[in-house]
């Protein structure tokens, strides 16, 4: 499948998917459970998110899910929370715009990776520039699993960030199964998926089918 940009300079990013285990989204099946159905449908990328949990159990429940990835061979990503991804040694911290400045992210984490979650050009430049590992860009497209406060970027601005930009770019907004192959071929190293993963039934054959895509 051709590219509509030349591919990043340098990649931390193992996989074109980016599942989003989010505990707002888990309903009444165990975390754990649904973190281990992404991994059998072979992920080896995912972010942890726990907005509304306190840090004591957040904390907990990336400790189990280091375990569980450490032994699948995937990389964790801890969301927001720069002291729980090193206490529970992880590979790396997303921030966003509001969270902990990628500077002293930096000073803490070490060389392990930072994503800075970014909405325009002047960010995603000002993350490059600060040395972000990758950027998240979105929301791509209208999304209801989290309030950006930012309108649809659309894959026509993703093509911008693109060309902006060297470091990898996971698009994040609205994404599905269905229109995952458009974040693609706009230029995104990955695509982060939320509701899609999370919401479907056989949470392993949906991961397959995703990366299946990619190899087609």
């Amino acid at each position: 499948m051709s590219r509509e940009a030349s591919p990043p300079a340098r990649s931390v990013l193992p996989s074109p998917l980016y599942p989003i285990l989010d505990a707002s989204q888990s309903g009444v099946r165990p975390m754990a459970s649904i973190l281990q159905d992404i991994l059998d449908g072979g992920a080896r990328l995912i972010q942890l998110r726990a907005k509304d949990m306190a840090a004591k159990e957040f904390f907990r429940l990336a400790e189990a899910a280091r375990r569980l990835t450490r032994q699948a061979g995937c990389l964790l990503i801890v969301n927001d929370r720069a002291d729980i991804a090193m206490a529970c040694q992880a590979d790396g911290v997303h921030l966003g715009q509001e969270d902990l400045p990628l500077s002293i992210a930096r000073r803490l984490m070490g060389g392990k990776i930072i994503g800075i979650s970014t909405h325009d050009s002047a960010q995603a430049r000002e993350a490059e520039q600060g040395g972000a590992d990758y950027i998240g860009f979105g929301p791509i497209f209208g999304t209801a699993s989290k309030n950006t406060g930012y309108s649809p970027r659309g894959l026509e601005m993703l093509r911008e960030i693109r060309k902006a930009v060297k470091v990898p770019i996971v698009a994040i907004g609205g994404i599905t199964e269905t229109n995952v192959t458009q974040v693609w071929e706009a230029g995104a190293q990955a695509a982060a998926l939320i509701s899609d993963i999370m919401q479907a039934e056989d949470v392993a054959e949906k991961v397959r089918r995703i990366l299946s895509l990619r190899q087609a």
